[in-house]
């Protein structure tokens, strides 16, 4: 028997150890924009505030003497694409989203965006059905080991930034990224990205699952050229 609605909801409450009041909600927080009927996008959009706040309590908690953009630059590990989208494989979330014949024909059930989006629409589902204490029971335990993980503040700048506040500091010119190929198919996309650092005649590659990810990998690089791990 073929999957419905109502059944992939069911699943998703089961994983999730939680007894709806409104199953619609969670129907909704599945079904991709691609798909027929209501989409999860408001619930996404709900969902992504009620993360923020419910991690953000937790971080202010966690790390009292962090300042307001360490706190920020904290966060933005556990609330990026890259992060939520490993909790919703964890959940095996892919499984139960309902996605037109497009997005399944691409794999749009593997799809990083496709699956951070999805579960935060379910955060926004549990809100609206439970509150914000059914979310932090169910959501914040997902998070324990990244949390857990999460380095010190005072070692948080990213590569890149690093990179350019050293090149500032010593009035040189600021490094340049080009993008230098593209590969593989649309949702597991490679990106190769060069870093040149004109003053030192340094350039670096690096590889990454976006553009973003290449830059930094390519940053990091040049920082270990210039002797700044």
């Amino acid at each position: 028997m073929s999957a419905t609605p109502e059944s992939q909801a069911h699943m998703l409450a089961t994983r999730l150890g939680y007894e709806p009041r409104d199953r619609a909600l969670f129907v909704i927080a599945l079904t991709h924009r691609s798909a027929d009927g209501p989409n999860n996008e408001r619930l996404e959009f709900l969902g992504d505030s009620v993360l923020n706040l419910l991690l953000s309590e937790r971080l202010y908690r966690e790390f009292p003497g962090a300042s307001e953009g360490d706190l920020s630059r904290l966060r933005a590990r556990l609330v990026s694409e890259e992060p939520l989208a490993e909790i919703a494989l964890s959940m095996q979330l892919g499984d139960l989203l309902f996605l037109g014949s497009g997005e399944q024909k691409t794999g749009g059930f593997r799809r990083p965006s496709i699956l951070a989006d999805a579960f935060e629409a379910v955060c926004g589902a549990l809100y609206l059905d439970g509150g914000m204490e059914s979310v932090r029971e169910r959501i914040e335990p997902l998070f324990e080991s990244r949390i857990a993980a999460l380095p010190e503040p005072s070692t948080l700048k990213d590569a890149k930034t690093r990179l350019q506040e050293l090149l500032q500091a010593n009035g040189h010119a600021l490094p340049v990224y080009t993008v230098k190929s593209t590969s593989g198919e649309p949702h597991v996309q490679v990106f190769r990205v060069s870093c040149v650092v004109p003053h030192a005649g340094i350039e670096t590659e690096g590889e990454g699952g976006s553009r973003r990810r290449a830059e930094q990998v390519a940053a990091q690089a040049a920082l270990q050229a210039l002797g700044h791990v």
